[in-house]
């Protein structure tokens, strides 16, 4: 995970997170994530028909795979790469233009019942192809290899959102883009990337530089090696490539080695350390999915492969997503920053919804209970977010206002 460089913050130069290049992003992501569950909850539960050629699943899969996380990966991207490169962030109409085609994706999604399947795909491939070119730029600047892995993840993206509109035109529904995508974000986020260590490094060096961090060991390396294995056996598990039996054994092992690995992770239990522990509760439906995963393959039905898909999606990369979209937005290029207890609770808010999304699917029977209350969570958590972006991009206005009245002339 991309993790702007921390120092000393230069009071005349640090522009406020509705200025940077990712604010923007930042804000809309949420407000879509937002927006995504208020329009698929009743057309699920069939109070409403939007006219689009999409089923309900489809589009609410595709919107949150590629509309709302896309846009919050540039909204850190963006912010990120200036402190790292020293190049400023898209400002102005380079970042409207690219604003934009976002927009245009999610538009075209919506009319999609008045547009051929192909226009919809390459207007909803857009702003990925634009996003992965200008990472690449920024990228290139910074002459670090391991920024390949960001590039790689977003190009495996760009290609599962082409493999889900393939599989939408071709049979009515994705399976395998929506996997690999899926499996892209977890190896990433989770599994390749690290973004645990780098925010509870960042809090250990800001409040509590004595204990460090786990050093890593042969079990991140084991976790890591068969979450990558089960993942790929995942996404073509439907074609019968492998045994079931011998799939679900496989993510079986997966589950327990990444639970092992978490468990070697043991942020300090103190109040400035908030952010920490809720993102381990966000980590904790890593191997949630795969067990769940597993227990779906060893004959436990398919109604467990969606709760797995939830655990993952909503609970892990939902969670994570916030948590991060609520670092970049309190502006994290001084010390750590602290959790508020606003920003713990929208992020406990994502963990309960993704908790009430994987109990309507292993118990259908409460789905009209469980699904508008995952829903109403899932809205609050990104509503609260925007507030607290818009009193974070407030604040930093009115000090920039402020300085500005007295700097010398």
């Amino acid at each position: 995970m991309l993790i702007p460089r921390r120092g000393r913050r230069n009071p005349m130069n640090s522009p406020s997170p509705s200025k940077a290049g990712g604010g923007p992003f930042l804000l809309f992501g949420a407000l879509h994530a937002a927006a995504l569950a208020a329009v698929w909850v009743p057309w699920f539960l069939g109070l409403i028909s939007p006219e689009m050629a999409l089923p309900p699943s489809s589009w609410h899969a595709h919107e949150f795979l590629f509309g709302v996380v896309p846009a919050v990966i540039g909204g850190v991207l963006l912010t990120a790469a200036p402190s790292r490169t020293g190049h400023p962030p898209p400002a102005g109409w380079p970042l409207i233009m690219l604003l934009a085609v976002w927009i245009v994706g999610r538009l075209s999604l919506a009319g999609s019942a008045a547009l051929e399947p192909m226009t919809v795909a390459l207007l909803a491939l857009l702003f990925p192809v634009a996003l992965l070119a200008v990472a690449g730029r920024e990228f290139l600047l910074m002459r670090n290899g391991r920024n390949l892995t960001i590039l790689a993840v977003l190009a495996v993206l760009v290609g599962a959102q082409g493999l889900f509109h393939w599989e939408l035109w071709r049979f009515g529904r994705s399976i395998q883009g929506t996997r690999l995508a899926v499996a892209a974000l977890l190896a990433w986020t989770v599994l390749e990337a690290g973004i645990k260590p780098g925010i509870a490094g960042g809090w250990r060096k800001a409040h509590s530089p004595s204990h460090p961090q786990v050093p890593s060991s042969r079990i991140d390396g084991v976790a890591m090696g068969l979450g990558l294995l089960a993942l790929g056996i995942w996404i073509v598990q439907d074609e019968g490539i492998m045994n079931e039996h011998l799939s679900g054994a496989l993510l079986l092992a997966a589950g327990f080695a990444q639970a092992a690995r978490l468990a070697r992770w043991r942020p300090r239990h103190a109040p400035s350390g908030r952010s920490v522990g809720v993102l381990r509760v966000s980590c904790a439906f890593i191997p949630a999915g795969f067990l769940l995963a597993a227990w779906a393959s060893l004959g436990g039905g398919t109604a467990l492969n969606a709760a797995a898909l939830h655990a993952w999606t909503m609970g892990a990369i939902g969670g994570m997503a916030l948590t991060v979209m609520a670092r970049t937005a309190a502006g994290h290029s001084g010390p750590a920053p602290t959790a508020s207890r606003l920003t713990t609770g929208i992020q406990l808010a994502v963990a309960a919804a993704a908790c009430a999304r994987i109990a309507a699917a292993l118990d259908p029977q409460r789905t009209m209970l469980l699904i508008p209350l995952a829903g109403a969570l899932w809205i609050a958590a990104f509503l609260t977010f925007v507030l607290l972006h818009g009193r974070i991009s407030d604040r930093w206005a009115s000090g920039d206002a402020n300085r500005h009245n007295h700097a010398p002339t």
